[in-house]
Parts: structure tokens; sequence; C-alpha cells
């Protein structure tokens, strides 16, 4: 393994879910182009298909880096290093990004960055947006999306110590899930978060799973909750009390990730705290980790949901596998670091 060399520009490439993402980014961290195509047939079957999601992969690829390249207003020789989610996530979404990434890299000799996507969900916080300056550490971290929920300390800018984890479903995937049992479309997450607007958070006293030890979530019993509401509402009461339902269902998510950050805080002594992930869009959940009395840094939209620009991030400060040791990388679709 080497350090990047420090010429040339960095092409990304994300495929560990349902977006097909490419990006440039300079080598001290400024967003040339992030290109993210979405795959809206999924909303039909209420959540991600792995193999459709592999084989729209495969039809966007050359498409999606070309435009990248295009509105960086650059070509391939001026890559210098070329990066690609390994993984965790859906293993053949993963594979036709990883190997699209060894193919390019093959053909210009170039070495690759094998990123890890939680580590490229972290690093997001490192890029330069709008001119502004990276928020660099140390800071706490709470990441939560579709697939993963983690607090972690973040010490440095490869690597973090995870602090505490979900146990079961993943915070945007009880959203999915609440949604959905709503009769709201998928993706969950804003849907549900408008139809909570009108709604009283405290209409009904779902649980937060304060009984979780330490700094680990807990989603799955949330999710019952709101069902056995449902059920016991009736069709008619349900339907006339949809806005309460969705509004203390929201309250509880937002509560269950605020306070165990707010208890990460305090163990740690850190006074800096980092959102990201697909749930770090959600309004509530920003207006109540802004009340905390820390600094708190928020990427934007498009950085904080899966996304090529994350991957250069975290692949300007990690080691690289030259050409042609990285021939031989693979995909993996947990993480070794039980998240």
């Amino acid at each position: 393994m080497s350090r990047a060399v420090a010429e040339g520009l960095v092409l990304a490439i994300e495929t560990s879910c349902d977006d097909t993402c490419a990006a440039v980014v300079t080598r001290d961290g400024v967003i040339a182009s992030n290109v993210i195509s979405s795959q809206g047939i999924h909303d039909a079957y209420g959540g991600v298909v792995p193999e459709i999601a592999s084989r729209h992969h495969l039809e966007l690829m050359d498409a999606v880096v070309e435009d990248a390249l295009t509105r960086a207003g650059a070509s391939l020789d001026d890559i210098g290093l070329v990066a690609v989610t390994r993984g965790p996530g859906l293993v053949g979404a993963l594979l036709v990004g990883l190997s699209a990434a060894k193919a390019i890299a093959a053909v210009r000799r170039l070495p690759l960055a094998a990123v890890d996507h939680l580590q490229g969900h972290v690093s997001a916080n490192f890029l330069r947006v709008d001119g502004g300056a990276p928020f660099d550490p140390p800071f706490l971290c709470l990441v939560a999306s579709g697939g993963h929920t983690f607090l972690a300390r973040v010490e440095e800018h490869h690597g973090f110590e995870v602090l505490g984890r979900t146990l079961d479903d993943a915070a945007g995937e009880a959203f999915d899930k609440g949604a959905r049992l709503l009769g709201l479309p998928f993706p969950g997450g804003p849907h549900l978060q408008r139809a909570a607007e009108p709604g009283d958070p405290t209409a009904f006293a779902f649980p937060i799973a304060e009984k979780v030890a330490g700094l680990d979530f807990s989603f799955s019993g949330l999710k019952t909750s709101l069902l056995y509401a449902v059920r016991d509402l009736g069709e008619q009461e349900a339907r006339r009390r949809h806005a309460d339902l969705a509004a203390s269902f929201q309250h509880a998510i937002v509560e269950a990730l605020a306070r165990r950050v707010e208890r990460a805080l305090e163990q740690t002594g850190l006074d800096r705290l980092a959102i990201g992930g697909g749930v770090a869009a959600n309004g509530p959940l920003r207006a109540r980790l802004s009340a905390l009395g820390v600094e708190v840094h928020v990427p934007p939209l498009a950085l904080c949901t899966d996304n090529a620009a994350m991957i250069a991030a975290a692949a300007l400060h990690q080691p690289v596998t030259p050409y042609p040791e990285h021939l031989g990388l693979d995909a993996y679709s947990t993480s070794d670091r039980g998240l």
C-alpha cells in the first residue's frame, strides 16, 4: 500500500445501493463535480430491489462517469487517482462500481483507493464547500441513513471509533417502514416529515428505547408500536389522526437520536458535532441537535445522502493500492466494524 500521489484529480465512483454516483474532486477537497443518478423505479416496490439496482448501475455507469468529467471540465488524462466504494452495501451493486473503477485505473495505470462507505459519510465533512473550510477533527459524528445508524468519535481524518450503533433497524429504515404503515410512498423520510407538519408530536407516546444500554439505538419496537396504534385506532380513526401518528412517530426517532448524541457529548467531552446520512435532511432532527449548545456541522444534502464526492474525500486520507495489485480487490456486504 502507498499514499496517493500528489498530482491529478480524484475520480470517485459510488454504487453501494440504488444511486449511481461519480465525482471529480481536487487534492485539497474542492468538488469539481458530483453527479447522482437516482433509480426511481424502486418506489413501486416500497424498497430497493438489489437485482434491479445492479442492472441499472450497469446501464448508467458510463454516462454518469462521463457526465462527472464533463461537468468538471476534465478528462481521464487529468485523473491521478481513482476511488470507489468497496463496501458495505449491496454486493451486486458494489461490484458494478468496483469493476468500472478497476477498468479505468488499469487502462491508465493509476492507483486505486478502495473506500469504506461509512468512512465516506464521515469524510463528507472534510470537503470544502462554497469556498469554506473543511470540518476537521476532533468531533462527534452521527451517521443516520437507511442502512446504517451509528455514533463515532472522530479524532483523525482516516478512521473513527464507534461509540454506539443500531441493534436492529437503522433510523432511515424506521422512517421508511413507518411511512409504509401510514400509507406513504417510498422513500419514507421526506413524505413522513411533510405528513407530520400539522400533527401533534405528543399525541402518542411511542417508545424511545431508553432501556437500551449505553449509546446504542433500537427502532424495531417503535415500528411495532406504530403498527399496534394504527390497528387499535381502526381505519377511519387512523386516517383522521394521520398527522398526529406521523408527528409522534417522527418525534420518537428524533428523540432517540438526540438523547444519545447528547449523552455521547457529555461522555466524550467533545463540543463539536457532525451529522451525515440521509436522515440529516430531517428538519426536526436538525433543530433538536442545533439546540444542544455545541458547534454543529451538517454538509449540504447532496453530501449527506449517498454520493461519490464523500468517497473521494475519504480517499484523500487513506492508503491506496497501485496497479496491478488493485485488480484483485473484492467487494464486501457488511462492515468489519459490525455496522
